[in-house]
């Protein structure tokens, strides 16, 4: 396989050396690891407690500008005695929707005597190599890695000398209000929530926002809105363009996803406050809001899912099934943010799409804001993280985060990064930007003629340098294989890794469903940074289609492992070239699909149709004798499912790729070389 411009040639000792890349000047490339100032970072965050204990004020009523009064948890450092220490501190304001009973019993638990340690020691030697459970340690490495104090309470944060102010979101846990799900009503509570935090008697007035998922894009948004007491956010796995992450991805809905959250969320908030109840009383302002709206936009999903006919969709479940108002409402105003920002995602994430976007979008000098990405999925953030080679421990970050910009500490935090990657197919690396510096596209055409590396899929072809000679057309059909993958992982927030190493890091399985095209073994290491765009040219024998695609590491042993996926409906297959980045040579490297009814364009059954699917954003290392894939299929659920109406108009038909020369299909990737 040709790579474009200069090939990477022993890309991991030149990045740890700091040599020149190309297209710019030598950059001294710091260790991801943090070196010396990680290792007094993590001493910090793991001595002893300076304040004994933690005194906790239970559900504080917080009445917002309409008259709605939401409930939070006040954590405070305290002395051994439990009495809130007399001093004015710092605040790290974290609104979920989970219900913070879900924190609060976490932190209970964790707290006990030895049960915390004990916990973080059993999963540290936890190891089910070998085993059909080998994806468990996974899951379970968030709790090593620090994602737990991130998500819920930092015990130790507090009694460090902060003030954490846990607060159910407007309609969730035990908080008045109907759920506004990330929407205007939202983001004006969180404003409203830092400028209350600010003002309290414990508070030296400067605000931090956290936490995981939900919680870390509520203070993305917050940021956006520059309330005047916030000074610094440190959102784990926060999304942006909603529709496009997770609940409609090329117009295939999240179905692994998006039923068991939203039923998660509803069903919780429907749980009483347990104080309430003891003391004989009632809010009945509370009571009324959940009576009222029992199941936030689970009717409109399951009439997504559903409905046969566009016509037979209400107005307000088309609002949240397409691109439109509702999502724009939602998009954080990136571009105003101005306090520190330091961002974790996973390439596997279901947010994978927006973390790389929010760093880049943010118009701060490198080092106050920074991004962390990790191989990992939804619910295993810092997993890996801590260990040898690796960056430090998510709660060890955060510390030093919030003592840099909320306690005005010159640790050295701001000289991390600023852009810290888990290289796939590699080890941890830093850089000064993402995709990395010198990024160039590459081309390489789908195949008919055989690799003869993939004998297990529906075909097995190759990725060429030179358009096909000849016109074929592959034949693929929708299946289920893709329960056993890596796309299902991702799909169901990681939660199908439990299946094992044999379905998510290893796509034979599924590639049995599949149309695989392979190229020629590198000879040297190569990197691939950013965006990935693969051309289809299509066939469909009904009025729609439904097209996923992979992009692959294939090892000598035949190992195909996915770096990247995408998805499009055929119908929603028009580009916003306003949104769109395209390379030099005018391929598509990132396309903004318009994902509204419409712009929805029917195929003509029998008609080439060409697409241009999107994969998410990657940073990979291609070692020597290993081969880059494409995998080409008609479904990939629980990942995606095409909404009702799409559903019944391809009936999920087989559909077909038509290899023509002067029609080429084709993979744009993105590239990077090394001058030494």
């Amino acid at each position: 396989m040709r790579v474009q411009g200069k090939v990477l040639g022993a890309v991991v000792t030149a990045l740890a050396i700091g040599v020149g890349i190309a297209g710019g000047p030598a950059v001294a490339v710091a260790d991801p690891t943090g070196g010396a100032a990680a290792q007094q970072w993590l001493a910090t965050a793991d001595e002893a407690p300076k304040h004994p204990g933690v005194a906790i004020d239970w559900d504080v009523p917080i009445t917002m500008s309409d008259g709605t009064v939401l409930r939070a948890n006040v954590y405070r450092p305290a002395d051994a005695s439990g009495r809130a220490i007399d001093e004015k501190l710092p605040i790290v304001l974290n609104v979920t929707p989970y219900t913070k009973l879900v924190s609060a019993v976490a932190d209970a638990g964790l707290s006990l005597p030895g049960v915390g340690e004990n916990l973080i020691a059993f999963l540290n030697e936890l190891n089910l190599t070998g085993t059909p459970l080998d994806g468990i340690p996974e899951l379970t490495g968030m709790v090593a890695g620090g994602g737990m104090k991130a998500f819920g309470v930092n015990r130790p944060l507090v009694q460090s000398g902060y003030v954490q102010v846990v607060v159910d979101a407007r309609g969730t846990g035990f908080s008045q209000g109907m759920w506004d799900v990330l929407g205007p009503r939202e983001q004006q509570d969180s404003v409203e929530l830092v400028d209350w935090a600010s003002k309290q008697s414990w508070a030296n007035g400067k605000v931090g926002m956290g936490g995981v998922s939900y919680s870390g894009i509520n203070s993305v948004q917050a940021a956006g809105h520059r309330p005047p007491a916030l000074e610094a956010i440190f959102p784990v796995e926060p999304g942006n363009d909603l529709i496009r992450d997770i609940v409609g991805t090329g117009g295939g809905l999240g179905v692994g996803f998006m039923p068991l959250w939203l039923s998660l969320v509803n069903g919780t908030k429907l749980i009483p406050n347990a104080q309430d109840l003891l003391r004989g009383t009632v809010d009945q302002r509370w009571v009324a809001d959940r009576l009222a709206n029992p199941g936030t936009l689970l009717p409109e999903l399951v009439q997504a899912m559903s409905a046969p006919t566009v016509g037979e969709i209400s107005p307000t479940t088309l609002d949240v099934a397409q691109d439109g108002p509702f999502y724009q409402q939602r998009l954080a105003n990136l571009g105003a943010i101005e306090v520190p920002t330091m961002v974790f995602g996973g390439w596997h994430d279901i947010f994978a799409n927006s973390e790389p976007r929010i760093y880049n979008g943010i118009d701060l000098p490198p080092g106050e804001k920074q991004l962390v990405m990790g191989e990992t999925y939804h619910l295993n953030p810092g997993q890996g993280f801590g260990t040898a080679g690796a960056p430090p421990r998510i709660d060890v970050l955060e510390r030093a985060w919030f003592d840099k910009w909320l306690k005005g500490i010159d640790n050295g935090i701001d000289e991390y990064g600023p852009v810290t990657l888990l290289q796939q197919g590699g080890g941890w690396t830093t850089t000064d930007q993402f995709p990395r510096v010198g990024v160039e596209y590459e081309r390489l055409y789908l195949s008919a003629a055989p690799s003869g590396t993939a004998g297990h899929s529906v075909h097995d072809g190759s990725l060429a340098v030179d358009k096909p000679a000849e016109n074929s057309r592959l034949t693929v059909a929708p299946g289920l294989r893709s329960l056993c993958s890596r796309d299902s992982a991702q799909g169901t927030a990681g939660a199908t890794v439990i299946l094992g190493s044999v379905c998510t890091k290893d796509s034979r399985v599924q590639e049995g469903d599949g149309l695989t095209f392979t190229g020629a073994p590198v000879t040297e290491p190569t990197a691939i940074s950013g965006p990935v765009n693969v051309r289809l040219n299509t066939v469909h024998d009904a009025t729609d289609g439904f097209w996923a695609v992979t992009l692959n590491d294939v090892a000598p042993d035949g190992r195909s492992t996915v770096l990247s996926n995408g998805a499009l409906t055929s119908s929603l297959r028009a580009v916003d070239d306003s949104k769109s980045t395209k390379a030099p040579n005018g391929d598509y490297v990132d396309a903004h699909h318009r994902l509204s009814l419409e712009s929805r364009q029917p195929t003509v059954p029998g008609e080439q149709t060409v697409l241009d699917v999107k994969l998410l954003a990657t940073d990979a290392i291609l070692q020597p004798g290993h081969r880059l894939r494409v995998d080409v299929y008609a479904l990939s659920a629980p990942r995606y499912l095409p909404l009702g109406p799409m559903r019944s108009d391809s009936a999920l038909r087989p559909q077909h790729l038509q290899l023509d020369p002067n029609q080429p299909s084709f993979v744009t990737y993105p590239t990077v070389g090394v001058e030494r």
